[in-house]
């Protein structure tokens, strides 16, 4: 056999990619037959012509393909080109006409299909996303937000972001959150905005004069969350919420059972499922306990009105108000079961008064349900007018808007996150041989998130201009008026995952080993380098964070051992990743174990993060509680922390302490609840991740001779 016979074999188109992805044989005769259709079309008749013109097609084909493999539309293509060079333009125009109309029909196949696909997904759980956020339920309301998501997600996507940005996403080497959602992630909002300006500023929709009396200014703080909740994919946080209410107590003249019923129907209310996919809004407030000294001397509002008195004239309502709160979370609903919302966050700082009835208030909520997270202001250089909470994770600091806006904001929560995107780190580690190269994998990855953020950061701005997000824009008017843009204070939010299976699968070690802890700690000021970077070529905020990950940390996993088979991830039954760059789930019960090797991690992140104390059960001594979270805060820089303990529900017999998939006393089937990432939900709501992840994980515990030098 000679050898130019073996070079025309070899040049020979034998198969073709079909657009499913199936490969099959090579067929002439379909090329020929496509050709006549469209001489057809123009009046042709001649057969023969269109065989010849498919022997030009096949030669072309074999010159430019050599020995791969094209595809349909490669082939296509050529025919197009084939018949214009041969001078039949009119077949060619027929011909184009005619793969228009092909592609037109099996879209609307496809899309058939699709929908058909994701009803039969949901209705039969097929699909792991149906669990993906433990504040969904099953219902009518999530079937509707699952396929609307699809499809947006398909937009953003296909119709927005770049292809490298897309096929980043798609493959798994980052993550880009809420896609199933045109809007920013999440934002803070202003009380006193809306203690003066009252609820609605937009045209056509009810409006509220601002409110004169508790009640109606709880209903105005739903109604403000509902609406906001509408427009963002995340968390709503409103910040000093005791402050600002307490004076609303004396001038009603109101008692305690007054001021208790009124937050009882508001965090009744907060929590009726009226969100898009039969969730509750994700809420946050942040309660000050004492007067924070930026509004300490700050005239109060009362129906829109400056009054004499100041906000440091109210600690005793301020009192009752808190003490009115805790009471509320801590009896739950009427089975018992926990107010997953909204989430308080209590600022600790040097001046806490420790052994206040208010903070023995909020000591209970914690040993009973962990309800609060606690912010660390006491070894910090930070205080609590400096930094605003949002959400399960994102801690802005505010100090770099000050530099921006010359202390225009203060302690103003007009800021959030217009989106977020995580980095999976332990792919990186996997695919680099030397740090340097990790090191570029690294950066690469954060450009695309750049990339997709700056992108987004655009679309969301052009759409508040044409009116997309009317209450968000009403609320941020005064920022788009001195600084020209309505989103200016929110940050581009770029998070990572998996920093323990990225030791692992880069060194052989893992996180909690010397050489693990500096490898990470390396990385971090690596990406805090990028971040700064990042904001002086874009002269937007940036800000590196924990993300939450509650799905995507399954998502990731997944895709990895399907296309690497031997990487390292964590699970056994199911795979995850453990979340950013906390330690493995299973390693330690001991606090001030896990102390030690987060405490320099968690303080490198410039957006948010948090340590969860997850306990085996309820804390019985709430001194024991308050000397735990005190001694943490004393010893370490660590921004956040929950104490989460594990407690079930029976419908008929109600709360019960630590971990019972079945009551002790009836026998019947309970739920068990534990923090999913920054909220408590059942575990029976978690994805299979997740429920991997609640399996290996120990227990802590909390050690009293660890605490006995905590005065």
């Amino acid at each position: 056999m000679s050898l130019e016979f073996l070079d025309w074999r070899r040049k020979m188109i034998i198969k073709i990619l079909k657009r499913d992805g199936r490969i099959e044989f090579f067929e002439k005769d379909k090329i020929t037959e496509a050709i006549f259709k469209a001489a057809q079309a123009c009046g042709g008749k001649d057969k023969i012509l269109s065989a010849t013109l498919a022997d030009l097609v096949v030669k072309a084909a074999e010159a430019k393909f050599n020995d791969k493999i094209p595809t349909v539309e490669d082939i296509q293509d050529i025919v197009e080109e084939v018949l214009i060079n041969e001078g039949h333009a009119q077949t060619a125009k027929a011909y184009i006409l005619y793969r228009e109309r092909r592609q037109e029909a099996r879209n609307i196949n496809a899309l058939i299909g699709e929908t058909s696909e994701l009803f039969t997904g949901y209705l039969a759980e097929k699909d792991w996303g149906v669990k993906e956020n433990a504040n969904m339920q099953k219902s009518v309301n999530g079937l509707n937000n699952y396929v609307r998501e699809h499809f947006t997600k398909k937009y953003w996507l296909y119709k927005v972001y770049p292809k490298e940005v897309r096929e980043a996403h798609e493959s798994g080497a980052i993550h880009l959150h809420d896609l199933g959602f045109f809007g920013p992630y999440c934002a803070g909002w202003d009380i006193r905005q809306l203690l003066t300006d009252g609820f609605g500023g937009v045209a056509g929709k009810v409006e509220s004069h601002p409110a004169k009396h508790l009640r109606s200014f709880l209903g105005q703080l739903v109604n403000s969350t509902f609406t906001t909740q509408g427009e963002t994919a995340g968390a709503q946080a409103w910040s000093s919420i005791d402050t600002y209410c307490a004076p609303f107590i004396r001038y009603d003249n109101m008692t305690y059972e007054q001021v208790r019923q009124c937050i009882q129907e508001f965090v009744f209310n907060i929590n009726v499922p009226t969100r898009v996919g039969f969730q509750c809004p994700f809420s946050n407030l942040t309660f000050d306990i004492k007067v924070p000294r930026t509004l300490a001397d700050q005239p109060v509002v009362i129906g829109g009105e400056y009054k004499e008195e100041c906000y440091k004239d109210f600690q005793k309502e301020m009192d009752m108000f808190n003490l009115a709160f805790c009471d509320v979370m801590l009896e739950g609903d009427a089975k018992g079961r926990v107010f997953t919302f909204p989430i308080p966050t209590i600022n600790v700082t040097k001046e806490f008064d420790w052994d206040s009835e208010v903070v023995n208030a909020f000591m209970n909520i914690t040993c009973k349900y962990g309800i609060p997270y606690f912010a660390n202001y006491i070894n910090s250089d930070l205080s609590p007018e400096d930094a605003v909470s949002m959400c399960c994770r994102l801690r802005l600091d505010v100090s770099e808007l000050r530099k921006r806006g010359g202390g225009l904001f203060g302690s103003n929560p007009l800021t959030g996150s217009i989106g977020v995107v995580t980095i999976n780190l332990p792919r990186i580690g996997y695919l680099s041989k030397t740090e340097a190269e990790f090191m570029d994998r690294l950066k690469s990855m954060a450009i695309l998130a750049k990339t997709s953020l700056e992108i987004k950061r655009k679309i969301v701005e052009a759409q508040s201009e044409k009116g997309l997000y009317p209450y968000s824009t009403h609320y941020l008017r005064g920022v788009k008026e001195r600084t020209g843009e309505y989103w200016s204070n929110h940050f581009n939010t770029i998070g990572i995952v998996g920093m323990n299976e990225a030791c692992l699968n880069f060194m052989n070690k893992d996180i909690t080993t010397d050489e693990g802890q500096a490898f990470a700690i390396k990385v971090m000021h690596y990406l805090r380098e990028i971040m700064v970077e990042f904001q002086k070529e874009t002269g937007h905020n940036y800000n590196l964070e924990a993300t939450p990950a509650e799905g995507t940390t399954y998502r990731l996993a997944r895709l990895d051992k399907a296309q690497y088979p031997d990487i390292i991830t964590a699970g056994e039954k199911d795979v995850y990743y453990t979340n950013s760059t906390q330690l493995p789930v299973g390693y330690t019960d001991d606090i001030m174990e896990t102390v030690r090797l987060q405490d320099e991690l968690q303080f490198l992140y410039t957006g948010g993060t948090v340590q969860h104390l997850y306990l085996g059960e309820r804390i019985e001594d709430i001194e024991v509680c308050k000397k735990m979270i005190k001694k943490i805060f004393t010893v370490s820089k660590m921004p956040y922390i929950s104490m989460t303990p594990t407690f079930s529900v029976c419908n008929e017999h109600g709360y019960i302490a630590g971990e019972h998939f079945t009551c002790p006393q009836c026998g019947a089937e309970t739920e068990v609840y534990s923090r999913v990432v920054g909220y408590l939900r059942p575990v029976q709501n978690y994805h299979k991740g997740k429920k991997e992840e609640y399996r290996e994980r120990v227990k802590y515990v909390i050690r009293p001779e660890q605490c006995k030098d905590v005065k």
